[in-house]
């Protein structure tokens, strides 16, 4: 995804493509604000951001 900011949409990604039979290794951003701890909400995935704001 392009930016990690609550966590919300990724955490629902990630479920859904586990359902459909996915194996999710990874979650990868652009840009991560980190001062809304989008990654609480990611705690069973690495996550990888390149900008941390």
């Amino acid at each position: 995804d392009d930016l990690l900011a609550t966590g919300g949409t990724a955490a629902a990604m990630a479920s859904l493509a586990e359902k459909l039979g996915a194996k999710v290794t990874a979650i990868a951003f652009v840009i991560e604000l980190t001062f809304l701890n989008g990654k609480d909400k990611l705690k069973n995935y690495p996550v990888y951001s390149l900008i941390k704001y």
